[in-house]
Formats: C-alpha cells, sequence, structure tokens
C-alpha cells in the first residue's frame, strides 16, 4: 500500500460509538434536548457528510441545517458571526474535529450538551498530512507488505449486515462503551488523538457506517422520545453502505493497476479499504502546491505502474492536476471528495456520487 497506515490511538469505533460521544442530559423533567417550535430536534452539522447522516438519520424527527454552504470548499470555512452565535441555540451540533479549524473553537466556544465529534466514532489513519507523506522518498513505501492491510482487514466487514465477513461483535461493543458514555461533558473534553491522522473516513463506507451508528447512538440520547425512529433509520442506512462496500469491493477486485493519482490526498481510506495505492499531488489540504520534484516523481509513478487517469476534484482548483496529466500524456476525470453537493456533482446525494466514483475508478484502473 502506499498509504501509511500509522494507526491512532483513537478507539474503533465499536466502543466509541457511545464511549466517546460527548453528550448529557438535560435537568428538568425530560432529559432529551430542547427542541425548536416546530417540534423537531434542531440539529447542526458542520458539512455535507455530516449533514446527510443527520438527515439520513434523523428523518422527519430534526431539522438541520449546515454551517458550509453548497460549493464552499470546507477546509477554509470562515463562519459568520450569526453562525458562530446561533451555535448556542442548536440541540445538537455534529462536527469532525480537525478538518474545519474555525468550526472547532465555534463549537467549543457554543458549549452545547448534546455534541458530537464524528471523528471519535472510529478509527484515524496518517495516510499524507503534506507533500512529504505522499512521496516516495528513500523508498519508505516500496517494500511495504500486504500483510499490514491484511490486520485492517479485522473491520472490513463492518458495514455488512449478514454478509459472511461481517462483524457481528460490533453491536455489542457498541453497548460496552455505554458506561463511559459520561466520561466528557464538554465539547472539547476527548482524547483527540486522532488529530493529524486523515479526517475524510466518509470515503470508506465501513468507516461512514461506524460514524452513522455513533450519530444514531448520539441523536437517540439527546431525544429519547424518538429513540425507535433514530434506530430504525440507522439500520437501514448501515444496510445501504453495507451494499455500496459491496459495491466497491467486487468492482475494484481485478484491475489493470491498483493506483491512481489525484489533486487532493483524500482517499487514503478508500485505498486503505481497497487494497489501492493513492498517489495526492497535493497533501490533505486541497490548495497546497506540489514541488517540481514531487511532479517529477508522480511522471515517473505514472509511467511504472501503467496509470491512464489524473483525478480532480469539483470544489478546488484543476489547473495542477490538467496541467500533470497534459504534461504526461494522461486522460483527466472527477473523483470527488464529497465534501459538498453542486450542480457539478455526479450525483443528488452520498450514494450516488460514491457510485460515480467507483465507476470513474473503474475505468481508470482497467476493472477487469
Amino acid at each position: 500500500m502506499n498509504v501509511r497506515r500509522s494507526i491512532s490511538t483513537t478507539a474503533v469505533a465499536g466502543a466509541a460509538v457511545l464511549g466517546l460521544v460527548s453528550l448529557s442530559a438535560c435537568s428538568g423533567a425530560s432529559t432529551g434536548a430542547e427542541k425548536g417550535k416546530d417540534g423537531k430536534l434542531d440539529v447542526v452539522a458542520s458539512f455535507y457528510p455530516l449533514q446527510f447522516l443527520a438527515e439520513q438519520i434523523g428523518g422527519d424527527k430534526v431539522s438541520v441545517t449546515t454551517l458550509t454552504r453548497p460549493g464552499v470548499e470546507p477546509h477554509d470555512l470562515e463562519l459568520k458571526p450569526r453562525q458562530i452565535a446561533g451555535l448556542q441555540d442548536a440541540g445538537f451540533i455534529l462536527y469532525l474535529k480537525g478538518l474545519q479549524p474555525a468550526v472547532d473553537q465555534a463549537v467549543a466556544q457554543a458549549g452545547v450538551k448534546n455534541t458530537v465529534d464524528a471523528a471519535t466514532l472510529t478509527s484515524l489513519e496518517a495516510h499524507g498530512a503534506d507533500e512529504k507523506d505522499t512521496a516516495h522518498e528513500d523508498g519508505a513505501h516500496a517494500g511495504e507488505s500486504h500483510e499490514a492491510h491484511d490486520d485492517h482487514g479485522a473491520h472490513e466487514g463492518e458495514a455488512h449486515e449478514g454478509e459472511a465477513h461481517a462483524e457481528e461483535s460490533h453491536a455489542g461493543e457498541a453497548h460496552a462503551g455505554e458506561a463511559h458514555a459520561a466520561e466528557s461533558e464538554e465539547p472539547g473534553g476527548h482524547d483527540h488523538a486522532h488529530e493529524g491522522g486523515d479526517p475524510h473516513v466518509w470515503l470508506d463506507p465501513v468507516k461512514y457506517a461506524e460514524v452513522a451508528k455513533g450519530v444514531g447512538a448520539g441523536l437517540a440520547k439527546a431525544d429519547p422520545d424518538n429513540a425507535a425512529a433514530y434506530e430504525k433509520n440507522t439500520d437501514e442506512l448501515v444496510k445501504k453502505l453495507g451494499a455500496l462496500d459491496t459495491a466497491f469491493r467486487d468492482g475494484l477486485k481485478n484491475t489493470a493497476t491498483r493506483t491512481f493519482i489525484t489533486s487532493h490526498t483524500a482517499f487514503g481510506h478508500l485505498a486503505e479499504r481497497y487494497d489501492l495505492d493513492q498517489e495526492g499531488i497535493a497533501g490533505l489540504d486541497p490548495e497546497s502546491e506540489p514541488s517540481p520534484a514531487r511532479i517529477k516523481e508522480l511522471q515517473e509513478i505514472a509511467r511504472k505502474e501503467k496509470v491512464t487517469t489524473v483525478f480532480f476534484e469539483t470544489l478546488a482548483s484543476d489547473r495542477t492536476a490538467r496541467t500533470l496529466a497534459k504534461d504526461t500524456g494522461l486522460k483527466t476525470d472527477v473523483l470527488d471528495p464529497l465534501e459538498g453537493i453542486t450542480e457539478r456533482s455526479k450525483g443528488a446525494d452520498y450514494l450516488e456520487v460514491m457510485r460515480a466514483n467507483l465507476a470513474a475508478l473503474q475505468k481508470a484502473l482497467g476493472a477487469k
């Protein structure tokens, strides 16, 4: 594998689903969060992947708003004063610490009791925090064994319902963590050992399913009157993500090459899951500029690994990707990191765009 596999000390989702959710009950006759005038739980999500989870799991029991408008690159988000002030009125906040610094600060200041950091609901791995992490310095990755990937496979089937490789004990592990649910009552009170890891967990359907389970548990805790609905919706979404995982696993099983080049090193978790090699032009920051040495290295990798396509994305500049492709005689295509849905997206929601990503990878990698 070409991705680094430095597993953080953050617990894997099983025990973390409830154990690391920053929730506490409100005082008074009701144990749930205060609701809006329409009787729905007011949920604020930091950006699209979490908005999608809140809407799918919350259904008609929640009213969801997002801090990141469609078309805005979430890494560079700057919040307006009214957005920051409005956080204090939220009944439930869902964010991913480490992805959007402005959101991290605003959430900490808001002090909303029912706050969930999605990064604590699964494990993050370091795939390339900067250009150096994506380079093959001194052949660091040349002899990397697939045994490490096999170790990671212990979690590969968690999103499957009824599949032979599903980990049926996952649900039990979630309940095992319930006793720890009150360990951290403040939004910033967790052990954020995941900081510095790759935050793009939603691009791995299995990890995204782990996060979904944690979000469902969090909503049920904040709004116990509708816990049954949240549980039902969570189960349905997890099944859909399990089907998506199966589609990726089967669709990318046999390919002419395992290497793909992308403008933004956002696909480390996806590459890790499906035994692919991601080569990023930039690091985790989509706006970072690669060095001439990195461009030369990518040209050599493209020739050696028979790469056919340089991928770019919808919300960031495609200039460097197109230049590299032109200089190397490669094609270009879109591989969407799903940080937002716009009119340029190849689908109306997460599931549709992910299947478009699968089709793009199959074409570029020469799936058989």
